[in-house]
């Protein structure tokens, strides 16, 4: 194994997205991950398809794509953590692990001596992270949380989607499960924290990390605007609350992005468009003027850039350093020739035959760069080894186990 943390393992508990795009992250960066799973069941994702990943002859391997985008670089193991006997198995991963990550409900893992303060004792170093719906505490503790939910409950949805009065306007969630996606990303920052700590002292400790928490405080811009202007934020749908023109405008093939951010770049963009004079206006010639008169400037602008195909566009405003761009699909974002360059699309053997597909890690370390050493894993695949190996369970025993359905 290779990777800055080549020297750590991660006691996987979670499911879904959030718990495993934070494990699948230190696993990029090297960490060993042990995913423990239900048995016969495991992780929810892998039945969420189609689509299912195809093994060698074609046809269905049974895992969905859903799965695979968040469980590389992992092993997995499958225990029933509900009967006595598996729990003891986990603490005695836990003993020989530095991270645990779980996403269960707040004091769901309480009853089966698996919460953070029962496995301290057992280990003192553990880097503990909790990702929940709402937190460790307030009133909505107790709450299930799913990201289309905290999108809603967090505001996001009443700032995404065409203005008030446009068809289609209404609330709107975003493409991607977002509010996941970034608090496995916050998950993360928080256990490479909690290690510095535990470098210096030998401590480890509990990280809790909420989704609506993490929601809110990535509201960003949106959220100052709120809290400075003491006006809530509205849907605009494609175009920016706080700079203008920074949206999409309709070309003779199609649609593209502008988005310019300063007063010089504006008046490149009018000078390639045609129309000079635009910029000139003083009701346009600073940003605080376009946003305040955005009404009357991009009709002006659409009837302009309305006149030729977006590649001409942006062939020539590219050539000025105004910028912009087509909106792809994701056919044509993995066509891109800036992604293939990057090497953003990879694919990994698989267990079941044939390869699995997948998006690099954007990390580029130079000198302790991310590893791609494994497809996510079939159900179980490494349950008898990590158990023999780590916990010294012989063959006899693990027979006992899988045929009473503990592991």
């Amino acid at each position: 194994m290779s990777g800055p943390l080549s020297h750590l393992r991660v006691l996987d508990l979670s499911r879904i997205l959030a718990g495993p795009w934070c494990s699948q992250l230190l696993g990029d960066l090297g960490a060993e991950v042990i995913k423990v799973e239900r048995p016969g069941e495991g992780d929810d994702t892998r039945a969420w398809g189609p689509p299912f990943l195809a093994d060698a002859e074609g046809g269905e391997h049974g895992d969905a794509a859903y799965f695979l985008c968040a469980n590389r670089n992992k092993r997995s193991v499958t225990i029933d953590f509900t009967q006595v006997e598996g729990q003891a198995i986990v603490r005695r991963l836990v003993s020989k692990c530095d991270i645990l990550v779980e996403n269960f409900k707040v004091g769901g893992l309480k009853k089966y001596g698996l919460d953070y303060e029962s496995l301290r004792t057992i280990n003192p170093g553990l880097i503990y992270c909790s990702i929940t719906g709402f937190g460790q505490d307030g009133p909505y503790a107790p709450r299930a949380g799913y990201d289309f939910l905290i999108q809603a409950m967090g505001g996001l949805m009443s700032i995404t989607g065409r203005k008030e009065g446009e068809p289609g306007a209404g609330p709107q969630k975003v493409g991607v499960a977002l509010t996941d996606i970034l608090t496995g990303l916050y998950g993360s920052v928080g256990i490479l924290a909690a290690l510095q700590h535990r470098d210096r002292t030998g401590e480890g400790q509990h990280i809790d990390v909420a989704l609506l928490d993490v929601h809110v405080a990535c509201l960003a811009n949106q959220a100052m605007n709120y809290l400075v202007g003491g006006t809530a934020p509205v849907a605009l749908g494609n175009s920016h609350p706080n700079i203008v023109p920074y949206q999409d405008f309709p070309t003779s093939d199609g649609h593209m992005v502008i988005a310019v951010g300063n007063d010089g770049q504006f008046g490149r963009l009018c000078d390639v468009l045609g129309d000079g004079a635009i910029a000139a206006d003083p009701r346009y010639a600073s940003n605080r003027g376009r946003v305040e008169n955005r009404d009357t400037l991009i009709p002006l602008l659409s009837a302009l850039t309305a006149r030729e195909t977006t590649d001409q566009w942006v062939r020539r405003l590219e050539t000025v350093g105004v910028p912009c761009g087509p909106i792809n699909d994701l056919e044509g974002v993995f066509k891109d020739p800036q992604i293939v360059a990057r090497g953003m699309q990879i694919a990994l053997p698989h267990a079941a035959g044939g390869s699995a597909p997948g998006v690099a890690n954007p990390l580029r370390l130079s000198e302790t760069p991310v590893s791609y050493r494994s497809a996510p894993p079939v159900l179980g695949a490494d349950t008898q080894a990590v158990l023999r190996d780590l916990v010294g369970i012989d063959d006899g025993h693990l027979g006992r186990l899988q045929r009473e359905g503990i592991v």
